[in-house]
């Protein structure tokens, strides 16, 4: 299991390379379900592996001049506010494996179907120019209100909550937010998520804190594997079409989403106890199996 949890990671990183997001989501599933690790710690695992592969990512936007510091201090603010409250209601008593995965799993859904929307959208579609130094990638949409800064705070806190209480990224909204409320062209967009992405990760991991134990062995293993496939996945997007590749990748989403519902649903139909017992034999094969 431990060879195919990195071979899935390796995959993580090479949906990064080909179609630019998306495939970190999965990170949270193959920990719990392929690698064994308990959902809790599993998350704060997810945040930084999450984080830090957004970092590598950051690097190239970074260079070219992508990221747009005061929209991302104004939308980062609220979202590590947000992160870290959302890891500390992860730690309430009625906030359960079980419905932390069930959130998962909605946001894996809306993430999956926003994906597939756009694998349709055509270029006529979006772009309103016919110059060729602005390709669809770069063309802006125009702003929608008249103080759109506070939709972007209040949506930022959401996003935030959501990364810190799942492990969700983020990005499918992070990306359209800075686009239609924040007025950025997309290339700027698309830098300024991955630096609002690696603040959240630090800020849900910090609210984590005490909560949980990490694998720091398995962390340090699953980003290696993930920073691998990422640039494996850049080299190939020269010869694959990522945009093809993104309704696909989509339905496979859905799937996972699928499985992830309907395991935790089926063990909130059974008596609490029963509930305390997978989790309690889940956390004693953790540590046996931990290396």
């Amino acid at each position: 299991m431990w060879i195919l949890g990195h071979l899935l990671a390796v995959g993580i990183g090479i949906s990064l390379g080909l179609i630019g997001g998306g495939g970190s989501v999965l990170a949270l599933p193959i920990l719990v379900y392929v690698m064994g690790v308990p959902t809790k710690p599993a998350i704060a695992m997810t945040l930084v592996i999450v984080g830090t592969v957004s970092l590598i990512g950051l690097i190239p936007h970074w260079k070219k001049g992508n990221i747009n510091f005061n929209k991302a201090f104004i939308f980062g603010s609220a979202t590590m506010i947000g992160a870290f409250v959302g890891a500390k209601i992860a730690g309430l008593p009625f906030v359960t494996d079980n419905l932390q995965m069930l959130l998962f799993a909605v946001m894996m859904l809306v993430a999956a179907i926003l994906m597939i929307k756009r694998s349709f959208k055509k270029s006529s579609d979006i772009s309103t120019t016919n110059n060729p130094e602005y390709p669809e990638s770069e063309v802006y949409q125009p702003p929608i209100c008249n103080y759109c800064w506070l939709w972007l705070l209040t949506e930022g806190l959401g996003v935030g909550i959501l990364t810190g209480l799942v492990g969700v990224g983020g990005g499918f909204a992070i990306v359209p937010a800075l686009v239609i409320l924040g007025k950025t062209p997309m290339k700027e967009a698309i830098g300024t998520s991955l630096l609002i992405l690696v603040v959240n990760a630090i800020a849900g991991s910090i609210g984590y804190l005490g909560q949980v134990e990490l694998d720091w062995q398995l962390v340090g293993s699953f980003i290696l594997a993930a920073s691998f496939g990422s640039f494996l996945g850049g080299y190939l997007s020269q010869f694959i079409d990522g945009k093809k590749l993104q309704k696909y990748f989509g339905y496979f989403l859905i799937a996972v989403a699928g499985f992830v519902l309907f395991q935790n649903y089926h063990h909130l139909q059974k008596k609490p106890t029963s509930v305390s017992t997978y989790n309690s034999v889940k956390q004693n094969y953790y540590h046996a199996t931990k290396f």
